[in-house]
């Protein structure tokens, strides 16, 4: 339930934007942030709805109005809540995904929990190869890169071909 998320959203950013100043941090924050919030209330709720995800990315976009480097850097954090959303399927729930087009009511369970035990099992073990590949990639077991990275957030310029 945080593996999936974490290592599936850190390689699609890579091999989407292949920029080494992403701060992955906030990738990681905005993939997991839907379940962290949504999951002591019961389930999916606003934060599992496109509208959370493209009011986050509004906010980000107009506070960031005139300064690049701020922008750059928080971008992220929706990027990460919009893959939070793919990667649970929440297109398959119409009346969460669309909220609130079809209603008011959100409930159900947390996404993640409804595929059942045999496919959770499956989805963390694919988010733990994604970040092993993310780890031996970017050489992260070398103590200063890993400190860089969990310092900025950034992957090692040296690296990125």
């Amino acid at each position: 339930m945080v593996l999936w998320p974490v290592g599936m959203a850190v390689v699609i950013v890579w091999y989407v934007f292949r920029d080494p100043a992403v701060d992955y941090r906030l990738v990681v924050a905005g993939a997991v942030l839907p379940d962290l919030v949504d999951g002591p209330f019961g389930g999916g709720r606003v934060l599992h709805t496109l509208v959370f995800s493209a009011v986050l990315l509004a906010v980000v976009m107009l506070a960031t109005r005139h300064r690049r480097q701020p922008r750059r850097r928080w971008l992220a954090l929706p990027i990460g809540t919009f893959l939070h959303l793919v990667l649970d399927g929440m297109w398959t729930r119409t009346h969460t995904f669309w909220w609130p087009l079809f209603g008011f009511s959100l409930g159900g369970r947390l996404p993640a929990l409804d595929h059942g035990p045999a496919v959770l099992v499956l989805e963390e073990l694919a988010g733990l190869a994604a970040l092993v590949w993310l780890w031996r990639r970017f050489d992260l077991r070398d103590p200063c890169r890993r400190s860089a990275f969990l310092r900025t957030g950034r992957l090692p310029r040296d690296l990125v071909s």
